[in-house]
């Protein structure tokens, strides 16, 4: 029988304790994070969801270092090809099978083990993610698993249909179905927790509208990421990425594997950063963790008030075969500029609040091409929300000191805008605000093949 119990992480005292949305500085603590012994936890996976990449657990790592996890006994896997196949058996170029990514997740969880000495994991999964560790666990020998957390997966289904069956998400598919199948849906030996959103999950609808059939069921619910067998938690008003990435999130998941309370749910900054990375690709328009040789990083130090920069690049490298960058040193206080300069891509002018610690996940990808949408446009400049959707009227969301018009209002599913500044506006300030994030731009000229992006740490 379920551990079923419905947390539902309202109200104004917690709101105000993991007040996420308000941005990491006003939650950072100075106090030193105290080590936690490595016999307390095991050493901790992190599981991205499709089209995704490791990157995107970046905060939940500062979240658990700040409360003394050792960053050597934590690990994010980058799938080769994290977008899913139309259908699950049939080739599909620069996209993975659930076979695919068992198979890369077996691999990512012998290295941790290996590289730790640890017996048995913990793994934490977004979305697809937690497809790829059921699958490893039921299927792939997954008894050196000791917890698993599944945040947001559409355990039984997007949509539960008769056509499409070689889906992946098609809850009456083989693959759910398989998974699914007896009285517990989990697996013995195994720890489970199951979090997800009160209604406003985009996956977990009763209507079709956000898989392109507007008025036809899915057949599934907001309850369609709990597993018999396993705790299932609701964490209130979050969004679909926000049940992994929020710290609600990052609260349940800590307990859930240390069986305390964290600490700290803010982040305590370092006094020195590192940063570095990967760069990535998007053949045929599709997103991939595959290295990208030959692309140039270079990094500037911004102004906080105009995003202007401030002195000549704090970093500039060239990426060799691998795709990696870097390692860049930075000050934990400094809003920041990427350009990215690419083989084939625009020029990508990516801004960033500051970061508060060291990362060696800080991939970079190039934005979209310039495409029939923008002819005309003196510039292109995105807002993007990469561990959340914007929620409208949940979020205060000012692209430019105006609310979004490309942003739909309900559930929430878009987490990026666009502006197209006229050829006027060029190389002027632009505000970036979501909640109590701000991050200042400058709007780059289209017509030399540039875009500039905002892109949100919250």
């Amino acid at each position: 029988m379920a551990l079923s119990r419905r947390r539902i992480l309202q109200g104004a005292g917690v709101l105000s304790l993991l007040a996420g949305r308000l941005g990491a500085p006003a939650l950072a603590q100075s106090a030193s994070a105290q080590p936690v012994p490595a016999g307390d936890t095991p050493p901790i996976l992190f599981v991205h969801g499709n089209g995704d990449h490791a990157p995107l657990w970046m905060t939940t790592f500062w979240r658990m270092e700040s409360n003394g996890v050792p960053r050597a006994r934590m690990a994010a896997i980058n799938f080769t090809d994290p977008l899913a196949r139309t259908d699950d058996k049939i080739e599909q170029a620069s996209r993975s099978s659930t076979e695919d990514q068992r198979r890369e997740l077996a691999e990512a969880i012998r290295e941790l083990k290996q590289t730790t000495g640890a017996p048995r994991v913990a793994l934490v999964g977004s979305s697809r993610g937690g497809n790829a560790i059921r699958n490893y666990i039921k299927n792939g020998g997954g008894g050196d698993v000791s917890h698993a957390v599944l945040c947001g997966t559409p355990n039984h289904g997007v949509y539960a249909w008769d056509d499409g069956l070689g889906n992946e998400f098609n809850g009456r598919g083989p693959f759910l179905r398989g998974l699914n199948e007896g009285d517990n849906e989990v697996t013995v030996g195994t720890l489970f927790l199951t979090l997800r959103s009160d209604g406003l999950d985009k996956y977990a609808q009763a209507d079709g509208r956000f898989v392109g059939k507007p008025g036809t069921p899915t057949n599934v619910t907001t309850e369609g990421p709990a597993l018999k067998g396993a705790t299932n938690l609701v964490l209130g008003a979050v969004d679909h990425r926000e049940t992994a990435f929020h710290p609600r999130a990052f609260r349940e998941i800590y307990r859930f594997i240390a069986r305390h309370e964290p600490s700290r749910i803010g982040i305590v900054p370092e006094t020195a950063v590192r940063l570095s990375g990967l760069v990535t690709g998007m053949p045929g328009g599709v997103p991939t963790n595959r290295p990208v040789p030959g692309a140039t990083v270079d990094i500037y130090h911004v102004a906080a008030e105009t995003g202007e920069r401030i002195g000549g690049p704090l970093h500039s490298s060239q990426t060799g075969a691998d795709g990696r960058w870097g390692p860049a040193q930075v000050d934990p206080s400094w809003p920041l500029e990427f350009v990215l300069t690419s083989p084939g891509t625009a020029t990508t002018h990516i801004y960033r609040s500051p970061f508060p610690r060291s990362s060696e996940i800080v991939h970079l990808r190039a934005a979209r091409p310039l495409g029939p949408a923008d002819a005309g446009a003196g510039a292109v400049v995105l807002m993007s929300r990469p561990r959340g959707y914007f929620g409208l009227p949940r979020d205060i969301v000012l692209f430019d000191g105006k609310e979004p018009a490309d942003v739909k209002p309900g559930v929430p599913t878009d987490s990026v805008t666009t502006l197209r500044p006229t050829a006027d506006d060029v190389g002027r300030p632009v505000a970036a605000i979501f909640n109590g994030e701000r991050i200042m731009m400058r709007a780059w000229p289209a017509s030399e093949n540039r875009i500039a992006v905002a892109e949100l740490t919250y």
